[in-house]
């Protein structure tokens, strides 16, 4: 009983508290349109949607770009990582190197819960905007930094056939 008791307590005071910190905000809504993206890796952009995700036990929402076909190398993030699939469809795989083998498909309206340090990739099959909420200091830990393809490398041409010599 006295346990019951002290989770009321507890639970009321948090009410309370969450009260009074709202007291002072107000709502805001953040439009798609207005929101300022940032080159991350080649064919993906990520934009900052609400909260401060350096900051230090802070809850943040980010959202993800990314063209089709795009591949986000293995990699981790100090703290949990919740994702939620809200345009595209976007694949998504565990361990330490990318394996299309491992890959899950998750469609719109799909969410994916990872804790901190699960090693995880995945690939843009169409494309595709996901949201991240979690709570900073957001954090990319690469597996393998030479994995990475910068935003800014030139786009891979097909390999021409080569033309045989006439005489």
């Amino acid at each position: 009983m006295c346990s019951v008791l002290l989770a009321v307590i507890a639970f009321t005071r948090t009410i309370k508290s969450q009260e009074k910190s709202e007291a002072g905000a107000s709502h805001k809504i953040v439009r798609s349109g207005d929101l300022k993206w940032t080159p991350i890796i080649k064919g993906c952009d990520l934009a900052a949607v609400s909260g401060d995700s350096n900051a230090e036990g802070t809850p943040f929402v980010l959202r993800i770009r990314c063209a089709e076909g795009a591949k986000i190398p293995a990699h981790w993030h100090p703290t949990d990582e919740n994702v939620t699939v809200l345009r595209g469809t976007f694949l998504v795989g565990m361990g330490e190197k990318f394996d299309e083998s491992k890959l899950e498909t998750m469609n719109p309206g799909n969410f994916i819960s990872m804790p901190k340090e699960m090693r995880h990739f995945a690939v843009s099959k169409t494309d595709t905007v996901v949201q991240v909420n979690a709570t900073g200091p957001f954090k990319v830990n690469w597996v393998n930094p030479a994995d990475v393809v910068p935003p800014d490398a030139p786009t891979k041409e097909p390999a021409k056939p080569k033309q045989s010599a006439s005489h």
